[in-house]
């Protein structure tokens, strides 16, 4: 890794990007326009910038109106759907073998061959070479990339080491250190805003989260312990929207990818 891969700009978002990062952790729930003001105020947004990223923010239908109150609008609703499943895929008794998928058809655009490699990648799949991609069928979650028509998919089983292939595919040791030092960073945040900021570092990071077997994965993995940090902080967002507890100390959930 270099020098600066490391780095973390704690610098706060944008009123858009706490919006929407509430109205994501606070999903399938609606949450008032009280609620969002109340939460904006926390992390210094003035109540009018409030009101005005979520006027913006239904124009674009990133949100809609629901019985005087704010919802997700269907893309990132259902952009959160798939990221819940996802959090849900790991792991079931892994047996040794592995998902392929092939690439069969040529000629494609490259918004087509663009597309392909985001469901790919979103399905925690890595390329072994251009065209070919796998990991370890460890878990739960039916590949919806089956339904490709431009791609031939298999259960395979790799002749050599799994541990030394899932090292060529991922960059275990990176990801780990990185992650490691982004759960340092927010736990040792305490300015509201900052400690938003590293959430959404953390949740980025989580999403890269190759989720294999523990037989693959190098000692020590930090996977669990991030994953235990960004529940935690959920169920302070809906803390927070509730009013439950102090404004003063209470912190936020993490923001979704999605939103930035």
């Amino acid at each position: 890794m270099s020098p600066d891969s490391n780095a973390v700009d704690l610098q706060p978002l944008s009123a858009r990007s706490v919006v929407l990062s509430l109205m994501l952790g606070a999903f399938p729930e609606p949450m008032s326009p009280a609620a969002l003001t109340r939460a904006g105020e926390h992390f210094g947004i003035a109540s009018s910038t409030v009101r005005v990223a979520l006027t913006r923010a239904v124009a674009a239908g990133d949100l809609r109106r629901e019985d005087g109150a704010y919802a997700l609008g269907e893309r990132l609703a259902d952009r959160q759907r798939r990221q819940d499943e996802a959090a849900d895929d790991a792991e079931r008794p892994w047996d040794g073998s592995w998902e392929m998928a092939v690439v069969t058809v040529t000629g494609r655009s490259s918004p087509e061959r663009a597309a392909l490699r985001d469901e790919l990648g979103e399905a925690r799949m890595a390329e072994l070479r251009e065209g070919v991609w796998t990991r370890p069928a460890n878990l739960r979650r039916e590949p919806g990339y089956r339904s490709q028509s431009v791609l031939a998919c298999f259960t395979a089983r790799p002749d050599g080491d799994p541990a030394v292939l899932a090292s060529r595919l991922w960059d275990l040791a990176g990801w780990s250190e990185r992650g490691r030092m982004l759960m340092s960073r927010f736990e040792r945040t305490r300015d509201p805003a900052a400690r938003f900021a590293a959430a959404a570092h953390l949740v980025r990071h989580l999403a890269t989260d190759p989720l294999l077997p523990a037989p693959l994965l190098p000692p020590n993995w930090p996977g669990d312990a991030l994953r235990a940090t960004y529940a935690g902080y959920q169920v302070e967002l809906g803390e927070l929207a509730s009013g439950e507890v102090n404004s003063s100390t209470t912190k936020l959930a993490p923001p979704s990818a999605s939103a930035q």
